[in-house]
């Protein structure tokens, strides 16, 4: 699954609203749903592993200079709600670029 949120903020606004939201991460999902931990290799890149029913969910945020990139590997479980996924994670990941 591969989601592309366009910004105007520049990289350095990015990455400091991606620090300061990161761990709303698993807020995103209902309660109790999923266990998500996150990480930072470089300093536009935000790696994602959700726990989920069972499954472990492995993905990444890109941080680019016109957009961010949500990807996340859906296991084959999963994959028959990519659709209703994809909608709810343009729906919350707004929130990771907010101030």
């Amino acid at each position: 699954m591969r989601v592309a949120l366009p910004h105007t903020l520049g990289k350095e606004e990015v990455r400091r609203r991606m620090h300061k939201h990161a761990d709303e991460i698993g807020s995103f999902f209902p309660a109790g749903l999923a266990r998500v931990t996150t990480g930072w290799p470089n300093e536009d890149r935000m790696t994602i592993t959700a726990e989920v029913m069972g499954q472990s969910i492995p993905g990444g945020v890109e941080i680019q200079e016109h957009e961010v990139v949500i990807e996340m590997d859906l296991p084959l479980l999963l994959s028959v709600m990519k659709g209703p996924l994809e909608a709810a994670v343009k729906k919350e990941a707004g929130r990771l670029l907010a101030p």
